[in-house]
């Protein structure tokens, strides 16, 4: 062969077959069982495929199998909270005992209505003191910081003292929801049940995340969002092992539910159309500007978190300081006291008047905030809804007024505030969308929600490091998975 044809020493290396890399699999073992596409041959052959996990094994039919029995008692649990909460609230506001919910704002107490929430906040203080200090907050971030440091292991005394200690601040007129007591609860019966039972620390991580879906899922009628609570913020994956128990307790928890309270949506939405064009790139802008107002109402719970820590005074009296100014806000606006649930189905009707939103919003915001930041016992989605929703309103009307012709819904609006807003603060995104849709029953919401809370979620992620779930866990030098 003539030499300029005969391959350089480079090239004869470059010709010499390569040793395959120790971990690589060979081609038949990589694609064994798998379809391979025409024109892909090749690129399977130099991918570096591992070998497939095993999903499941059969511990995860005992670990099912408890799940199951945590949906049960979360199930009943959670229509006990309800009616404790409206016992309390009937024997504070109106003197009388009965398990019916009522509403506080028909009461005739007058300035006597100040007292009741400081009454509240000195006996949660004085539970929290010589009970057990877990049951302070809202309880998604304190079962979040025991998932991360302590295996999953939270006290038993939880299971009674959180939903305890909620139902006093609720039914004192603290404007608080019980999905973050709940959670607490559910996640505490779980989190026993995998220290009775001998468990890992991964399964009892399970069995606390389906005791808090199944508690979500009872309270609110919402099983798929609260499985996907359950992954965002307290799994932190997405593995058959979780997710095929945390499932089965949330809908054994959803069927307790409708046997006892039944089929009816917590919340109550109008039919609504399909959004035109120009409507949803306006809700896509309105979820942007409610996520905008979600990180600044989180940095506005901690910033008031910091001024309760310089206070001179035992920390066991900041909740009735803090349920202070809610007697005093709620005697000017009795709608801020409680959950307000009623509040939110007002909004998501469109029947209330501009500045009767602009101070529902505003006051509530302010009562929640010192409320939580006194570190009494109380949930943050039921007060964010509301909050999200007045602003979805106020923005929703003012499109109304610049783009008469958008097509815009102010019920839609509402919709997508409430949303947004605990999309952003949270980063629950897919949470977000899918609770609004199963608490309204509404699905032609579902397009608005998405582009809402998506754009919410955008917002959040490029302003602001930690969420309102995870800020107090990294301020103790936790971190928490995304």
């Amino acid at each position: 062969m003539p030499d300029e044809l005969q391959p350089s020493e480079p090239d004869k290396a470059k010709e010499l077959p390569k040793k395959p890399p120790q971990d690589s699999l060979s081609h038949s073992t990589r694609t064994e069982g798998l379809p391979v596409a025409a024109g892909f041959g090749p690129a399977l052959d130099q991918a570096n495929v591992p070998q497939q996990s095993i999903l499941v094994d059969k511990r995860i039919m005992l670990i099912s199998a408890l799940a199951v029995l945590l949906g049960v008692a979360c199930g009943y649990m959670a229509q006990l909270l309800q009616n404790v909460i409206g016992f309390i609230t009937t024997v504070s506001f109106y003197g009388k005992a009965s398990f019916a919910a009522a509403p506080m704002v028909e009461n005739h107490l007058g300035l006597w209505i100040i007292a009741i929430p400081v009454l509240g906040g000195l006996i949660v203080g004085v539970m929290a003191r010589f009970g057990s200090e877990a049951i302070r907050g809202d309880g998604i971030p304190e079962v979040m910081q025991g998932i991360l440091t302590n295996e999953s292991r939270i006290s038993p005394e939880l299971t009674f003292l959180k939903p305890l200690s909620a139902a006093i601040v609720i039914g004192t007129g603290g404007p608080f929801g019980a999905e973050g007591p709940i959670i607490a609860t559910g996640g505490a019966m779980g989190s026993l049940l995998g220290q009775l039972v001998r468990t890992t620390a991964m399964e009892r991580k399970t069995l606390l995340a389906a005791g808090a879906a199944a508690g979500i899922a009872a309270f609110f009628g919402t099983p798929v969002a609260a499985v996907l609570m359950a992954v965002e913020l307290l799994l932190f994956e997405f593995r058959p092992r979780s997710l095929i128990p945390v499932a089965l307790a949330s809908v054994t928890a959803m069927a307790i539910r409708l046997t006892v309270a039944g089929s009816a949506p917590i919340f109550v939405l109008p039919d609504i159309t399909h959004p035109g064009g120009y409507a949803l790139v306006f809700y896509t802008v309105l979820g942007a500007i409610v996520g905008l107002g979600g990180v600044y109402v989180t940095h506005f719970v901690y910033w008031l978190e910091d001024m309760f820590e310089k206070l001179p005074v035992h920390w066991m009296w900041w909740p009735a300081i803090g349920a202070l100014a809610v007697g005093v806000i709620g005697y000017f606006m009795p709608h801020t006291l409680g959950a307000g649930y009623e509040n939110i189905d007002q909004l998501l009707g469109g029947n209330m008047l501009f500045w009767a939103v602009v101070g529902l919003g505003v006051l509530k915001l302010i009562s929640w905030a010192i409320a939580l930041s006194s570190g009494t016992s109380g949930g943050t989605i039921a007060p964010l809804f509301t909050i999200g929703g007045a602003m979805g309103m106020i923005v929703g009307q003012v499109g109304v007024y610049i783009f008469p012709n958008a097509g815009i819904d102010l019920r839609i609006a509402a919709l997508v505030g409430m949303a947004a807003i605990f999309s952003g603060a949270s980063r629950a995104m897919l949470t977000s969308v899918v609770f609004a849709f199963e608490a309204t029953l509404q699905p032609l919401g579902l397009l608005p929600l998405l582009s809402g809370c998506s754009a919410a979620y955008l917002i959040s992620s490029l302003l602001m490091k930690n969420t309102i779930m995870t800020e107090k866990a990294a301020r103790h030098g936790v971190h928490v998975p995304t």
